[in-house]
């Protein structure tokens, strides 16, 4: 397989050189080449095709279904047919709320607009209530007001809405009195809204960056266009194909910003892969037919493995048996997948329509030395330095990594609470969450018991009655963990009983008070009573979650990596060359992980990168950078291996063809890489700490990998291994 990603045309008559095969990749961007009419209305087809497929109205999306215990007491809720909505409402008192008669008026005012909507409101609890103790803070200077938004579906967002009215008018009827409202619905809505947000922002950012660095690299706007007119295609057709088959596969909007941005940097990777080399063989004096058939033999095979390697990656996240980790995978492989198909056969065929004229609207200034595209000085001095002192080039470079690796080892893996989600001053209704866990802790995300009849039977009123008062009684007895007020909804023959949790709903206060609940308390309490009992909410949902994900992350990890090894050991027929790749990048990877720990478990650039100290990094984002980086990174080892491999096929010796395929890379794989690192930074703007998370992770580990990886590790891996790096193919 090294024949086909490395022969180069211009290189025949040398005295080493093999006889080269076209291979079915070179074949297929050929015939589009040949057939370019064909092949440009053919790809446009399809995408239009995806995009209309994505509109037909083949019924309700699927939903996704949560892991573990939380998964099944979300399955219960539904099977009962009907909303589990509960709301809450705080009222502030100026000092102590027993003796402030304006706090106890809009309390009681409160209560009275609620009851007069019986049919948009129900089980309302409030210190007017019996146990009405139970919501009055503990420190005496605030109030709760709870109650149940009702259905039907149809009639529930009406309901939504005056809840809403009457809890405003209160509000204007009592101006000094704060009054805060946060619940299932206020929540749920803040975090959609937030996810809204971050998608316009990094649609309206990630574009100008990416045309201005677009520009800069090739000096002409009809170049520049290319790579641009490739990723929006395949994001379009990608996003198409996923409104339809989301009615099987659940996808949610959360992963849509990073498919959209995977998408714009691969689509634009494969594309600088396939153009830089077409210019490089048109300025060498080949005519365009000639050009494009090295380009397909070199660029569009490494494009092809690099593609399938992100897929083989991104297919590794199926194993982990999560709902909107499948439909997350399957985003990003229908994009991928999208983007390859596009670049050996829409590209060639635009290339072959637009010949010369790809250099067309020059930049002044900038035109004519971009077009050159000549091997890089500064990265050819480096490559020069490192393989003639490889160990301790190398070494170094090894050891700044595993420095930077460090904080790993204390890595705490957490799922992101909504009040810490989504940063202080954006949401009223997370800034409400906040404030009413001072006065209240838990009772906004209490965890959610839900109580169903085993099949064929039905709860008895008396027995539940009585194992809700010793529910009660638990609370007491657990040492502050379990708090007050605890609340029951009915829903249908299920009732959903809320139990406030101490703690920060997932840190381990939380996660030990929910262990409290699930193993002593509900046994306890419900112990003579014939029913299936589940716990879910926002402290169980991810925690069951972290957990599922942590139980499975060793077997997602050995996919990948046993799998990559295989398809690099294909490419280049050798097996050294994968391993030596796979080290490397567990290594930039490690890098960016530990320098991902030290940011926000460590509470460090908080001002700077705007979020508030989290104590942890969310669950699910080092496999997720593992996953992504590992198939993206391996863009930059292939690409700069396949020109290394080129200048060894023709005899050159270890130190030059190493030098020389480094510097003739260097061009392409830093304009990849700072697109790739101005894209995934735009996540570091974006307000859910979840996506800054995961714009520094992947933004750091693109830098390390383009150049410390790629600019000395990876040298210097090749100058140590010598002739043993090619294994058979160094003597084919």
């Amino acid at each position: 397989m090294l024949h086909d990603i490395t022969a180069d045309p211009r290189a025949q008559d040398a005295p080493h050189t093999p006889r080269t095969r076209r291979g079915v990749v070179a074949a297929v961007a050929d015939w589009s080449a040949r057939r370019r009419t064909i092949a440009i209305g053919g790809w446009l087809a399809l995408v239009a095709l995806a995009v209309l497929s994505g509109a037909l109205p083949l019924g309700e999306q699927a939903d996704a279904r949560d892991p573990g215990e939380a998964g099944v007491a979300e399955d219960l809720i539904d099977a009962a047919g009907g909303h589990a909505v509960r709301e809450n409402v705080l009222i502030t008192a100026e000092g102590d709320y027993a003796s402030d008669s304006e706090a106890q008026n809009a309390t009681a005012e409160l209560v009275a607009a609620l009851t007069a909507i019986p049919e948009a409101a129900g089980g309302i609890g409030s210190p007017m209530s019996e146990h009405g103790e139970r919501w009055i803070a503990a420190d005496g200077d605030a109030a709760l007001v709870t109650f149940e938004i009702l259905g039907p579906d149809a009639a529930y967002d009406a309901h939504y809405e005056n809840v809403l009215a009457a809890v405003a008018a209160v509000q204007d009827d009592h101006p000094d009195v704060e009054i805060l409202q946060a619940g299932d619905a206020t929540l749920s809505g803040a975090v959609e809204a937030g996810i809204k947000d971050d998608m316009t922002r990094a649609e309206t950012t990630s574009l100008p960056l990416t045309i201005l660095v677009l520009l800069a690299v090739f000096g002409s706007l009809v170049a520049a266009g290319l790579p641009l007119l490739l990723a929006a295609t395949s994001v379009a057709g990608a996003f198409g194909l996923l409104g339809l088959l989301a009615q099987w596969v659940p996808f949610n909007s959360a992963a849509s910003a990073i498919v959209l941005l995977i998408g714009m940097a691969v689509g634009i990777d494969y594309s600088l892969f396939y153009l830089r080399r077409f210019r490089e063989e048109r300025a060498a004096g080949s005519d365009t037919a000639a050009a494009l058939r090295t380009t397909a033999r070199t660029s569009g095979h490494v494009v092809a493995a690099s593609g399938l390697t992100v897929i083989v990656c991104m297919a590794g996240l199926l194993i982990t048996g999560i709902d909107v980790l499948n439909g997350l995978a399957l985003g990003t492989v229908l994009v991928v997948g999208l983007a390859v198909l596009g670049s050996v056969t829409f590209l060639p065929a635009l290339l072959a329509t637009l010949r010369h004229r790809v250099d067309a609207a020059r930049i002044p200034w900038l035109g004519k030395r971009r077009i050159k595209a000549e091997p890089s000085r500064f990265w050819a001095r480096i490559a020069s330095t490192v393989v003639r002192r490889p160990i301790l080039t190398g070494g170094v470079a090894a050891v700044l990594l595993l420095i930077v690796a460090t904080p790993i080892l204390g890595l705490r893996l957490q799922d992101a609470a909504v009040t810490a989600s989504l940063p202080t001053g954006l949401s009223p209704a997370v800034d409400a969450a906040t404030t009413m866990q001072e006065h209240f802790p838990g009772s906004a995300t209490a965890a959610r018991v839900v109580i169903a009849p085993n099949e064929n039977e039905t709860l008895n009123p008396a027995a539940t009655d009585t194992a809700v008062e010793a529910l009660h009684d638990q609370v007491a007895a657990s040492d502050g963990r379990l708090l007050e007020p605890v609340t029951t909804t009915a829903v249908g023959d299920t009732i959903v009983i809320r139990v406030p949790l101490a703690g920060d709903i997932t840190d381990p206060e939380a996660d030990a008070a929910l262990a409290h609940l699930r193993d002593q308390a509900l046994p306890a309490a419900f112990d003579d009573t014939a029913a299936d009992i589940a716990v879910t909410g926002k402290t169980a949902l991810p925690h069951d979650f972290t957990e599922q994900l942590a139980a499975r992350t060793p077997y997602v990890i050995a996919f990948i990596l046993l799998l990559a090894f295989a398809l690099l050991a294909i490419t280049f027929r050798s097996w050294a060359i994968p391993l030596a790749s796979i080290a490397l990048n567990l290594l930039s990877i490690g890098a960016a992980c530990g320098a991902l720990a030290w940011v926000f478990q460590g509470g460090h650039l908080e001002g700077l990168l705007g979020f508030t100290s989290y104590g942890g990094v969310v669950s699910w984002i080092p496999l997720f950078m593992f996953i992504i980086l590992f198939g993206l990174s391996m863009d930059y080892h292939i690409f700069v291996l396949s020109r290394v491999a080129e200048r060894r096929l023709t005899g050159a010796a270890n130190h030059d063809a190493i030098v020389g395929g480094i510097a003739a890379s260097a061009g392409v794989v830093s304009s990849a890489a700072l697109i790739m690192t101005g894209v995934f930074s735009v996540f570091v703007t974006l307000s859910a700490i979840e996506y800054k998370m995961l714009g520094l992770g992947m933004a750091l580990a693109i830098l390390i990998d383009a150049t410390i990886v790629r600019g000395v590790l990876l040298p210097a891996a090749m100058s140590l291994m010598g002739d043993r790096a090619w294994g058979r193919a160094a003597h084919t």
